[in-house]
């Protein structure tokens, strides 16, 4: 990430002090003082500084938040003006991170918007401006760090959920102190424990009743048998004809109902999809996630391809595929 000073989208730091505070022109005579434009602009700072405060959560002791609001005249020094009022909030009381950033409210000739990092620790500032540069890969096109504040440039920013879903991930994880390495964050799960939670969720079935599904002339729903295996290991260990070979990565885009990438299987949200690994541990995480997309009647076989095999069942079933059930059902209505 450049660290050198903009020349074009962002001022020089020195020209970008925070309006004065006064900003009343009193008129001889007049009855009431008038705003100016710049007691305006403090007003929607302090603004967005309180929403901030109110927005904020506590990471480690840490108070962090990010912030989006429509681009101003002068991207730059009014998000200067923002992290002034966030710093007299938190002075000698508690450290802070925040992320506040300009989106565009309409197409313009230059879609980038500007960012600012602003923290009671420089160190926390530093890693928030690392993870920026990873998280907006090849979108950061500008960018100088002043220790307690961090300013850049970002294509597009705000243009997806995605966007801001990440400056709160950068800042969370950016607030994180960890007193040894070893020690699991706050906040993380052990892979045993993510599998215990996705079993909590899902109905598995041995692989006897599984067969049973698959067998039934007349099932209420389709019903897939989906193999999440590698290559390397349907190569090493055989696998199940008829089955539906979907590698573990590519699950949830394949049977997606929404997703453009959706197998024409995936067209809706009824179906029963039954997934097999080889052990039957990463089938149980893969079905809650399925699950988590809405397909409720996804589950995993227990003891996986492995105890498949040790029961002895056919090593061949019959395909479901979503237009002969449907056929089924058309000549049952």
């Amino acid at each position: 990430m450049s660290t050198s000073r903009p020349s074009s989208k962002l001022s020089h730091p020195s020209s970008a002090s925070t309006p004065s505070g006064d900003g009343f022109l009193r008129n001889s005579g007049a009855a009431h003082p008038q705003r100016t434009l710049a007691d305006v602009r403090e007003q929607v700072a302090q603004s967005i500084a309180a929403r901030a405060l109110r927005k904020a959560l506590s990471v480690d002791g840490t108070r962090v938040a990010a912030i989006l609001t429509l681009s101003k005249h002068d991207d730059e020094r009014f998000l200067r003006a923002v992290a002034a009022h966030l710093k007299r909030s938190f002075m000698l009381r508690t450290d802070y991170l925040f992320a506040v950033a300009t989106t565009r409210s309409a197409p313009q000739a230059s879609n980038a918007a500007a960012v600012i990092i602003c923290g009671s620790v420089p160190r926390m500032v530093r890693r928030a401006a690392m993870l920026a540069g990873s998280k907006f890969l090849n979108r950061v096109v500008e960018v100088y760090n002043e220790g307690s504040r961090w300013i850049g440039v970002v294509d597009d920013l705000g243009a997806t959920p995605y966007d801001e879903a990440a400056l709160w991930d950068i800042l969370k994880k950016s607030a994180q102190r960890l007193v040894d390495p070893a020690l699991p964050p706050p906040g993380s799960r052990s892979a045993d424990l993510m599998l215990s939670d996705a079993r909590a969720r899902i109905e598995r079935v041995n692989p006897s009743r599984a067969c049973e599904e698959l067998s039934e002339p007349a099932p209420f729903m389709p019903v897939i048998l989906v193999d999440i295996r590698s290559e390397r290991q349907r190569s090493k260990y055989g696998g199940i004809s008829g089955s539906l070979c979907v590698e573990r990565g590519a699950l949830e885009f394949l049977f997606d109902p929404r997703s453009p990438q959706r197998l024409d299987v995936a067209t809706r949200y009824d179906i029963r999809i039954i997934l097999f690994d080889q052990e039957g541990d990463a089938s149980s995480l893969a079905a809650a996630s399925l699950q988590d997309i809405g397909l409720l009647n996804a589950t995993d076989i227990i003891g996986g391809f492995r105890a498949w095999v040790k029961e002895g069942l056919p090593m061949a079933v019959r395909p479901h595929t979503l237009t002969a059930w449907e056929d089924e059902e058309d000549e049952e209505s």
